[in-house]
């Protein structure tokens, strides 16, 4: 008998147990509620298998600092201080108050201990992969095709960099609440309700306030109106049984939606323009733009075909792009738009093609953010759609063969595996700082902002390396050595684009401080001097043409060449240049008190002790009593980070009294600061050297008087 009609044979009524409707081509089996179950949790279990490393990696300096290491306002924890700040704040050049707050509540429950973060990235990850398979699973009572579009989107490499790096938390957190608003949609789609409806834009805006990216969800919505949920008239048929409507009314259904992006991408903007992310026209040309978009949408699908030399940053080329690169991009989404168009009543085709194109609108580089080319972590969501594409013509190609179940599940199973192999081996790079910097200099050419990274990775000296991290860099001096190198190859590249593009100067400026640190914690201090000096004169040439977004820069170099100065005894040129920082830092205050407050009151307490050594006492009590003010004042927000400046302000207001002999305001100085280092000294050693210090000097007190 013929393999045909064994099979006709094995489906005839009344032989065997009966197909339900809801997926005649997978069998009772796979549409009952029990393996659903099984299924997620598998699902979920080999996610968390495979990411599990990431709980022993460390925080990482890109943006880990900014998010929660050295962010002050996130110390306080899940308070209504934090909650206002986080709904009022455009750090980091966004406005996402969703994500401050979940890195909030990651800091009340496990402080500075990264294990914790990585968690809770990871656990998010598992709980979207999950809802990805239910969504597509309950939209198209497609089970099969569904787990691998899930499996897939869960254990392919491209998304390490989405759930290793603690900062990008806004990126699986908002996919969350694009899939929740989905799921939402669809339910209102089988019976549309206003109050469902409601739910899809509250969670949509939830989604925007954890990352805008999600703002691409009406356009999402459009496409899936046409598969699965069929609702444009004239779609392919669908099980979901929503009712069709035309085009118009559809589009009229989503324009509370609409007002929401355009919002979100307003907010956006100014968010980034204001944190001086978003580049010009005069760096990065429309042409220039275009081409990189069409390059970068090429490289996305490359990818995902072979995921490897995967990096945290790819340098933009600017006008360095071959013309056969973008030429051959083009030509291949040209081609693949023509074909899916061809087979439209395929509606996984379009619908697959058109959300990989149209997710990554806001992240192609049309409007340049920063200065890479393109990011992993951008195609989290983009690349569901391709998934959904080859998923979907694999099994429809397999129902047509009569492909049993089994010769299904092997070769998926074997590309899963091969991949969870790439994810867990890509995981390690993320270990540390400089575990990642020196993967994305091996696999990325002529990128200074990785030589920046590892320059700075080095000077760290709480970097914690392995020991195969240590070959080489196994002394302070050598890993000093190293960093150097790093910071003058930065440099070179940084001039060469420069001058080809004055719109590099920012970043050129950025690497000469880089340099220049080091040099001076090496006691390089005529090299260091130049480097500052170089970098002052960039940085009064680019606020002349936007002196609001340098200033900062500007008041930052001229406290730094102020601090040179006094070391090389050229007080009256580091009285300048203290002068001219503290009149900056003043503006800056006044407009932004969180930001610069702090700086304000470390370059009081550097002029104040410049004041002391030219006899300049009643100078040195203003200024040293102006920075304990502010200190005091930080110290109420922040007391575990400002109270050791404010004993030290103390301590030096103590030594100036005593200079003075005024004896009685000198000992109420000690004796105050005395007791806040003994505070201190209770939680952390490193100030017991301080208590002993303030004792001696109120012996030495005590014994003149």
């Amino acid at each position: 008998m013929s393999r045909a009609k064994t099979l006709r044979k094995a489906q005839a009524p009344g032989r065997g147990r009966p197909i339900p409707k809801s997926d005649s081509r997978t069998g009772s089996s796979l549409t009952s509620k029990n393996l659903d179950t099984v299924l997620c949790f598998l699902l979920a279990a080999v996610t968390i298998a495979i990411y599990s490393p990431i709980m022993g990696n460390s925080f990482v300096v890109l943006d880990d600092q900014e998010y929660v290491t050295a962010n002050p306002h996130l110390h306080r924890g899940m308070t209504w201080s934090t909650a206002k700040w986080a709904f009022t704040s455009t750090a980091a050049a966004n406005w996402h108050p969703l994500t401050w707050l979940s890195h909030a509540l990651d800091y009340q429950l496990f402080a500075l201990n990264p294990a914790g973060h990585h968690l809770d990235s990871l656990l998010i990850h598992a709980l979207n992969a999950v809802l990805l398979f239910l969504l597509l699973a309950w939209m198209t009572k497609r089970i099969g095709p569904s787990l691998l579009v899930a499996a897939l989107f869960a254990l392919h490499p491209i998304n390490v960099e989405s759930v290793a790096w603690v900062a990008e938390r806004k990126s699986v957190l908002s996919t969350l609440f694009f899939f929740l608003a989905i799921a939402a949609y669809a339910g209102h789609a089988q019976k549309p309700d206003w109050r469902r409806y409601l739910l899809v834009a509250v969670l949509f805006a939830a989604g925007l306030m954890t990352k805008p990216m999600v703002i691409t969800l009406p356009f999402v919505l459009l496409l899936l109106d046409y598969w699965p949920l069929g609702r444009i008239a004239g779609a392919p048929s669908t099980v979901v049984g929503a009712p069709q409507l035309t085009v118009s009314r559809l589009l009229l259904e989503k324009i509370p939606l609409f007002f929401l992006s355009a919002a979100s991408a307003l907010i956006t903007l100014k968010a980034q323009r204001s944190g001086m992310a978003v580049r010009g026209l005069h760096q990065f040309p429309l042409a220039v733009r275009i081409e990189n978009a069409l390059v970068a949408y090429g490289l996305y699908l490359w990818k995902m075909v072979w995921p490897a030399r995967l990096a945290p940053l790819y340098p933009h080329p600017g006008t360095l792009l071959p013309d056969w690169q973008w030429g051959l991009s083009a030509l291949v989404l040209v081609g693949v738009t023509g074909l899916v168009l061809i087979f439209r009543g395929k509606g996984y085709l379009p619908v697959g093609w058109f959300w990989f194109l149209g997710t990554l609108v806001p992240v192609i580089g049309l409007v340049q953010v920063g200065d890479a080319a393109m990011a992993d972590r951008y195609a989290y969501v983009p690349l569901i759609g391709i998934f959904v594409m080859i998923a979907w013509s694999f099994d429809e190609l397999a129902d047509e063969k009569g492909i049993r179940i089994f010769w299904r599940v092997l070769p998926a199973t074997c590309v899963l595996a091969a991949l969870s192999v790439v994810t867990f081996h890509q995981l390690s790079y993320w270990e540390n700082e400089y575990t990642l910097w020196a993967h994305t200099l091996a696999v990325t050419a002529r990128n200074p902002f990785a030589h920046d990274a590892m320059g700075a990775a080095l000077m760290d000296p709480g970097l914690a390396m392995t020991a195969n991290n240590l070959d080489g860099l196994n002394t302070p001096q050598k890993r000093m050595d190293a960093a150097r190198q790093h910071f003058e190859r930065a440099l070179e590249l940084r001039r060469q684009l420069a001058q080809q593009n004055p719109g590099y100067l920012p970043d050129m400026a950025n690497t000469l401080i880089h340099l220049a640190d080091q040099y001076r914690s090496q006691r390089r201090i005529d090299e260091a001097h130049h480097n500052y000096e170089e970098a002052l004169q960039i940085y009064r040439q680019l606020a002349q043409e936007n002196r609001g977004a340098n200033l900062p820069y500007l008041a930052m170099v001229l406290n730094d060449l102020g601090i040179l100065d006094g070391i090389q005894n050229r007080t009256d040129d580091a009285r300048e240049h203290y002068e001219e920082a503290l009149k900056l830092y003043h503006q800056l205050a006044q407009q932004n008190p969180d930001a610069y407050l702090p700086y304000l009151a470390i370059t009081l307490n550097d002029l104040a002790n410049l004041d002391g050594i030219q006899r300049r006492t009643d100078d040195a009590r203003e200024h040293y009593e102006e920075s304990s003010r502010i200190y005091r004042q930080l110290a109420q927000q922040d007391p575990e980070k400002y109270l050791p400046y404010v004993a030290r302000t103390l301590y030096n207001l103590g030594f100036l009294d005593g200079s003075q002999n005024r004896v009685a305001e000198a000992r109420a100085h000690y004796d105050e600061a005395l007791e806040l280092f003994r505070k201190l000294w209770q939680s952390d050693d490193r100030y017991a050297g301080d208590v002993r210090r303030v004792e001696a000097s109120l012996d030495e007190l005590e014994k003149k008087n």
